[in-house]
């Protein structure tokens, strides 16, 4: 399995690096910046990496620092980065599951891991369409909505439109305002289409595909299917009635309000935590509460196979089911009328560690060369490598070696998590024989 799975490792990475280069150079290009703008080697890299891992961290405004065709870049830089990692995601599972060969040799195919350029092509072909449909949908109703309430003109409008509906599915977070969302909390017109285009895009290609052909029969629906579905409804709901209790008391950031106003701004924090990173609303104001629940969130993520980051939403749930299984005393860990292999359980936990392991040691580094609050600290370390993108505004006033750390998080959170994830999953040996066992004391 080694040389069979470093090599198409190896190019991922190397194919993502070049794309970064492009992007930098791109966003270097006096076209790319408006009148007055400097041009800052360390704000265009920051900014290529956060796009193209559909992140949405920012050192500078988008909307006033970049042309309509810097815009454009970063737009292209999310749907490459977007579109590229379901694709890998996707195709990753399917060789996980034994569906495809893991052996190719085109480059297209090394990355992808498919059997043969057909399965590429099927699998991308199918990852477009869903792209273009859900973001030409949701982009008439933003486009409409703009026209019509904000007084834009149409090619204004349009630009909006569109620009919004694909940072939205593929969960990357960029806004062309200046306060992101947070001028829309309390329109249903755009937050309402934003949360569903989240959704869709964070559920991933296989989950989409299964509803598609069996939504009306849940009964039928993959262990995978069910975990990603229901844990993300779940996730969405508890994460949108937490926000509501500690936001729209006095002092809150929805205090001011209307009781529609707080439901959607609450709808709006419960979802784009899981990892679109728009915010409808000032993370730096609010509650210390609200700002864990959130990074919770965040550390959690979406579905695998799409473009959410953070451990998944099924590595958390399988854990939870082990430990669920463990308290029961059962010897085997089940969901629904399946068994769950030994094998996936140390990779849901090998996951998780290694998450939790690259996280810890990068705040601590954060924190020996920063003197902010370390809260928000673990806020914006968690933010960069579930690749979410929501901020308490500390982003910019980061020291560049700081900003070096999230990059690198941004970037492993995007494509390591996959490649890692996959790795254990193909990474299987078999002995022929058992050691003796014997039992440490736990706890």
């Amino acid at each position: 399995m080694g040389a069979s799975w470093t090599r198409p490792a190896r190019l991922v990475t190397v194919a993502f690096a070049v794309a970064a280069v492009a992007g930098t150079v791109l966003l270097l290009l006096p076209a790319s910046r408006t009148p007055g703008s400097p041009a800052d080697p360390m704000v265009a890299a920051f900014t290529t990496v956060s796009a193209l891992c559909v992140t949405g961290l920012i050192t500078v405004d988008t909307a006033t620092y970049w042309t309509p065709f810097g815009q454009a870049v970063i737009l292209a830089l999310i749907h490459v980065g977007g579109a590229g990692v379901m694709a890998l995601a996707t195709l990753l599972a399917l060789t996980v599951r034994g569906r495809l060969g893991i052996r190719g040799a085109l480059v297209a195919q090394a990355e992808t891991h498919a059997s043969s350029l057909g399965d590429v092509r099927r699998v991308v072909g199918r990852i477009v369409l869903v792209m273009l449909v859900v973001e030409s949908l949701v982009g008439v109703v933003l486009t409409a909505r703009f026209r019509a309430g904000y007084d834009l003109g149409w090619p204004s409008a349009l630009w909006h439109g569109v620009f919004h509906a694909g940072s939205a599915f593929n969960n990357a977070g960029f806004a062309l305002w200046t306060d992101n969302l947070m001028p829309f909390v309390a329109d249903a017109w755009i937050i309402l289409p934003l949360v569903v285009a989240v959704v869709l895009g964070g559920l991933g290609l296989p989950v989409l595909r299964e509803l598609r052909r069996g939504w009306r029969r849940p009964s039928r629906w993959s262990v995978h299917t069910r975990l990603t579905v229901n844990g993300s409804l779940v996730l969405l709901a508890v994460g949108t009635v937490l926000f509501w209790l500690f936001e729209s008391g006095a002092g809150g950031t929805l205090a001011h309000l209307g009781p529609g106003g707080q439901a959607l701004g609450a709808v709006a924090g419960g979802a784009f935590p899981r990892t679109a990173g728009f915010n409808a609303v000032d993370y730096a104001l609010v509650s210390d509460e609200t700002e864990t629940v959130t990074t919770v969130l965040m550390f959690i993520g979406g579905g695998s196979a799409g473009t959410a980051g953070g451990i998944k939403v099924t590595t958390f749930l399988v854990l939870a089911y082990v430990v669920l299984a463990e308290v029961r005393g059962e010897p085997d860990v089940s969901i629904g009328r399946r068994r769950i292999a030994t094998s996936v359980q140390r990779q849901a936990l090998a996951v998780v560690v290694l998450a939790l392991t690259l996280v810890t040691t990068s705040l601590v580094a954060v924190m020996a060369i920063t003197d902010l609050p370390a809260i928000d600290l673990t806020f914006e370390v968690v933010s960069a490598f579930a690749t979410v993108g929501l901020s308490t505004g500390i982003t910019a006033d980061l020291p560049p070696s700081a900003q070096a750390i999230l990059m690198v998080l941004m970037f492993v959170g995007r494509v390591g998590s996959i490649t890692v994830a996959s790795a254990l999953a193909l990474n299987t040996h078999h002995r022929h024989y058992r050691l003796p066992e014997e039992r440490p004391i736990v706890g």
